[in-house]
């Protein structure tokens, strides 16, 4: 436990550095703490004797990854990977390891690895052993968030094997599970809750379940941004950032180190992390609102819930817009692309804005597209585009984003929404819940044609689109807050 302690209080020195300065630095915290940490690890690796590896459901995909337990068994994969692994070890039989710092430039293909805990011990040990994993990566897995547990393995989804459902079966039998003094009080399914492990330490008892975020989803752009330039207010309750795009306001499932949040608590030398109190897309750039304290948290919450909070955004789009309150709604399927309909539909969410102004402005310049990663989306006229002030009168997830597309007047860069509005352009009926919408004989013809509008658009954005969050603003205007020129605007950004 020595060795834990060790990678713990190494973390820290880290984590408490200013990390918004230029990535040479970060490259050379990384080389310096990985040689260091790498020296005390070896002595102690050799006296993990436990063999246990557990049960391992493996979830390898190079889609987005699917959060919910358990994929597929994959013995023979495991046992190959372990050859392959072994080909390139360190002396002490684990893979080499690189770090987590610095960044890589590209995402690897995601990997979600499923554990039922069958010996109890410390969770850094027990992933180490079970998956074949450096305790230097496993440790920065665990400081990024990217490992869960909860006390019950949750029931696997529908495709799971006939070997999965009865080792379920087995582990969340009622007379093991009365055993586990841990459960008792709770019932299954609060059981079944994931949590994340915050701690190297932390300990794991025998039939925890753990999911393991092998390849955390990576923001390179957090290392290039000055980001005490981007502080716009400081109080004491609250502080208001100017967002950049290609950055997580509060992080992701299996990334909450490479994110706003915590790269302006460090600019800031704040000794509290700063909270989320709202979102904006990835790609999108502009004003969020980050409180200092949970009490405030809970208070903007409150204004945001009461609509006493007001946003105004910029958004670049390809095609002129209508001035006006614009009504669409949205399917309430958490999952992109975001499918609206013109029509109302039972069950659907109501989505609006209000387009204030609409002015025909040039093209973004080639340098500044390959400045801020901005795709080519195909869009067959790129002379000018259309900067739109809108209001925004709901806040649904891609809304301003789906609208604008469904308009026919997707944004600047978007290639996840503009790709679907030209194949509608080229196909008009293509979007079975659009201006040209197809009558369908059967549920099963209606469920195709989704299928197949879904497919018409493309990956999300890398870095930037043509939207900002220009304006935030609450108890009306007393608190008012405003964002730099959208990056669109000036070849000196």
């Amino acid at each position: 436990m020595a060795s834990v302690a060790g990678i713990s209080s190494l973390l820290c020195i880290v984590n408490s550095r200013n990390l918004a300065g230029p990535v040479s630095l970060a490259r050379t915290l990384a080389d310096v703490l990985f040689i260091n940490q790498h020296r005390k690890i070896t002595s102690t690796t050799r006296s993990y004797s436990r063999n246990s590896k557990g049960t391992n459901f493996t979830c390898d995909s190079s889609a987005s990854v699917d959060v919910r337990p358990i994929a597929t068994i994959s013995s023979s994969s495991s046992s190959s990977s372990s050859s392959s692994s072994s080909s390139s070890s360190s002396v002490n039989s684990y893979p080499k390891y690189g770090r987590l710092l610095p960044c890589p430039s590209e995402n690897g293909p995601p990997r979600v690895e499923h554990l039922v805990v069958s010996e109890g011990g410390p969770v850094l040990e027990y992933i180490t052993e079970a998956l074949n994993l450096p305790p230097l990566f496993v440790a920065d897995l665990i400081q990024f968030g990217a490992v869960y547990y909860a006390l019950v393995c949750p029931k696997p989804p529908p495709s799971a094997t006939p070997e999965q459902i009865k080792l379920y079966k087995e582990v969340t039998a009622p007379s093991v599970l009365k055993k586990r003094t841990s459960i008792k009080g709770k019932t299954v399914r609060e059981a079944q809750k994931t949590f994340r492990i915050t701690h190297v330490d932390e300990f794991v008892e025998a039939g925890t379940y753990l999911r393991v975020h092998v390849h955390p989803k990576r923001f390179q752009r957090c290392y290039e941004i000055d980001w005490r330039s981007r502080i716009i207010a400081v109080t004491e309750s609250y502080v208001v950032l100017d967002k950049p795009a290609g950055t997580s306001v509060g992080g992701t499932t299996d990334n909450i180190e490479e994110s706003c949040a915590t790269f302006a608590t460090r600019a800031l030398g704040l000794t509290e992390p700063l909270k989320t109190t709202h979102q904006i897309d990835n790609c999108t750039e502009g004003c969020v609102v980050l409180a200092r304290t949970k009490e405030y948290c809970s208070v903007f919450h409150g204004k945001i819930r009461e609509k006493r909070v007001k946003k105004l955004y910029l958004a670049l789009a390809a095609a002129p817009v209508p001035t006006g309150v614009i009504t669409h709604y949205m399917r309430p399927i958490n999952m992109a692309p975001r499918i609206i309909s013109e029509d109302l539909i039972k069950g659907w969410y109501l989505c609006q804005f209000e387009v204030l102004e609409c002015n025909k402005v040039p093209w973004p310049t080639a340098v500044l597209e390959e400045k801020y990663s901005v795709e080519d989306c195909g869009w067959p006229s790129r002379d000018f585009a259309y900067e739109c002030k809108i209001n925004l009168l709901t806040g649904r997830t891609h809304q301003i984003r789906a609208q604008l597309a469904a308009c026919g007047a997707p944004i600047v860069g978007d290639s996840m929404y503009m790709r679907a509005a030209i194949a509608e352009n080229g196909s008009p009926g293509l979007h079975p819940f659009g201006k040209y919408k197809q009558q369908y004989t059967s549920d099963d013809d209606r469920a195709l044609a989704v299928e197949e509008w879904i497919a018409s658009h493309g990956k999300e954005p890398g870095v930037a689109i043509g939207l900002q969050a220009c304006q935030i603003s609450w108890d009306d205007g007393e608190h008012f807050y405003e964002a730099r020129s959208p990056w669109w605007r000036t070849e000196d950004r």
